[in-house]
């Protein structure tokens, strides 16, 4: 018998509608793993609340008004707030925070009326405000990727990638800037998705960069994604004024739709210097994969590729600072104990609640915005966004989906990086693309690269083409195992 945690969401749904387990069953077997567990991917949990949801899930089931995931357990990005579970988003500045509601994600994926009806079994750890690429940046744990725990799991969202990866949860949620869903399931050989930007509401999900911030799901499969993206997705007018008016859909509808004569473009920028050759080899043999399954495989350029570090760092930095301004230990965060007047209040909480990475960030963002600066480089930095989205616009006037790495090389060791700040954001230079422009990609486990770490292959659709992505995706998994091997596994 397969064990609870070895099921995916779909086959836990099932099982829990069938009556084949309680929902109490699976979320007690779950906690005890969140409980043992030491790589750091937890922040806080609480087993008298997370217990309570599971048995109103066996309600809900046993009264036949239960949602389409009723029971089965997750776990949200401590950037999402919660009433019931402490929100820090990894940062000192909320250590101890509780919300007064709950983000319009974790409503709709939850127990509330009208959610699918998951457990949540707790917070995730995550770089500081969701600024990092290693989930080193926590104020409060590093994250250990469970393929090699002398590595990093990817970030920001390290946490929910490696919690996925161990199976201490079947699925997770997580938050995209510039890559920091597809990039920590890369590292950790799991399958995740940025959709449209505006198609998941951004309402209780803290900000870092608001033009950019996105949430998505994290699970094994494209089937689990794709069923969570289903009950993520949707309006959220009244309370995010980013949030898109585009109904709900149902992104698992296509998963079997046959691959002939879908076109791939294969970008030459994402395939230059700098590329590890164990990547390289995984991503090659993926795409091959897709050849044989009917797909066309088409050259295209994708020619500002490179400018989308600069216009990142500068545009992601320049709305943190605004973002971020409100954590002054006043209205929001840590209150420093020693301070003289209300300046020095500022000053010594900002400076004491605050991490490094998020400060530099703070201090480049305030500089390209003062006066003098902003035109050469703020205003500059959204020209060239525009520019990079149209670039893709070209593009998929040849093709359907665009396929590439996620990232140059497999996940570094744990303080590789740590004091070289500009060679963690160059790790992110074929994610930032798709995230300056707001559509929607996703990591699919492809292979293993060097020292055995997982690698996954980047696709990226055109605006709205969610369930295109979550097919090909799908059809490559039917194709192949990497989605089920299991850290520590023979490879």
């Amino acid at each position: 018998m397969t064990a609870l945690h070895d099921l995916t969401v779909a086959a836990l749904a099932a099982d829990l509608r069938a009556k084949k387990v309680s929902a109490t069953e699976v979320t007690q077997h779950f906690l005890a793993r969140c409980q043992a567990d030491n790589s750091g991917a937890f922040l806080s949990l609480n087993p008298e609340v997370t217990m309570a949801q599971a048995k109103q899930a066996d309600a809900q089931l046993a009264a036949g008004t239960a949602g389409a995931l009723a029971g089965v357990p997750m776990a949200h990005k401590d950037i999402f707030v919660t009433t019931d579970f402490p929100t820090t988003a990894g940062s000192k500045m909320l250590e101890g925070y509780r919300s007064p509601f709950d983000a319009t994600v974790v409503c709709k994926l939850g127990v509330q009326l009208g959610g699918a009806g998951m457990v949540n079994l707790g917070k995730l750890n995550c770089d500081e405000f969701a600024m990092g690429s290693s989930n080193e940046n926590s104020a409060y744990k590093p994250v250990t990727n469970p393929w090699n725990t002398l590595r990093v799991p990817g970030g920001s969202s390290g946490g929910s990638s490696a919690a996925v990866a161990a199976r201490l949860i079947p699925a997770a949620t997580g938050t995209d800037t510039g890559g920091s869903i597809r990039q920590p399931a890369s590292f950790c050989g799991i399958t995740g998705i940025k959709p449209t930007y505006g198609r998941a509401s951004r309402y209780g999900m803290i900000a870092y960069a608001s033009s950019l911030d996105q949430a998505g799901p994290m699970a094994r499969t494209a089937e689990d994604c794709a069923l969570m993206l289903s009950a993520m997705c949707g309006p959220d007018l009244d309370r995010d004024s980013t949030s898109l008016d585009v109904p709900a859909e149902n992104f698992a509808r296509d998963l079997n739709v046959s691959l002939d004569g879908l076109r791939i473009g294969i970008p030459k920028e994402f395939f230059g210097e700098g590329l590890a050759s164990g990547v390289r080899a995984a991503v090659d043999a993926a795409l091959k994969e897709f050849e044989k399954l009917g797909a066309k495989l088409v050259p295209i350029s994708l020619p500002r590729t490179e400018l989308s570090i600069p216009v990142y760092y500068i545009i992601a930095p320049a709305e943190a600072s605004s973002n971020l301004s409100r954590f002054d230990g006043v209205k929001f965060g840590h209150r420093t104990k020693d301070y003289t007047d209300l300046v020095s209040m500022y000053k010594r909480s900002r400076a004491e609640g605050f991490g490094e990475e998020v400060k530099r960030r703070i201090m480049t963002g305030a500089y390209v915005l003062s006066h003098g600066y902003y035109d050469a480089y703020y205003l500059q930095a959204q020209k060239i966004r525009r520019m990079i989205s149209d670039d893709f616009q070209q593009a998929f006037k040849v093709c359907d989906v665009i396929a590439g790495p996620v990232a140059p090389t497999v996940a570094w060791k744990l303080g590789e990086k740590t004091h070289d700040p500009v060679a963690n954001y160059l790790a992110d230079i074929f994610t930032l693309p798709a995230s300056l422009a707001g559509l929607p990609g996703m990591s699919v486990p492809a292979g293993f690269g060097e020292e055995g770490m997982p690698v996954g292959l980047q696709l990226i659709g055109n605006y709205f083409k969610e369930a295109q992505l979550l097919n090909a995706a799908h059809r490559l998994q039917q194709a192949t195992d990497y989605h089920l091997r299991q850290p520590g596994g023979v490879q």
